[in-house]
């Protein structure tokens, strides 16, 4: 199975929670250190808030970012 490439390659986030607001907070706050647009970060907030479960949330992050589990 090939490795999808996320949409900000060059944003990677150490994830050291299962708390779904905590991932999403750090993903952002990552998104605006790197200088990504806000509409970019609205959007993913918006799908990243709106996982039902957390497989869900780290299919979303990851199409986003490069996570790195702790």
């Amino acid at each position: 199975m090939v490795e999808a490439v996320p949409q900000f390659p060059d944003v990677r986030v150490a994830v050291r929670s299962c708390n779904r607001w905590a991932v999403a907070a750090a993903i952002r706050q990552a998104l605006r250190r790197a200088g990504k647009e806000r509409a970019d970060i609205d959007r993913f907030l918006a799908e990243a808030l709106a996982a039902e479960d957390p497989e869900q949330l780290r299919e979303v992050c990851e199409r986003w970012v490069r996570l790195q589990s702790n």
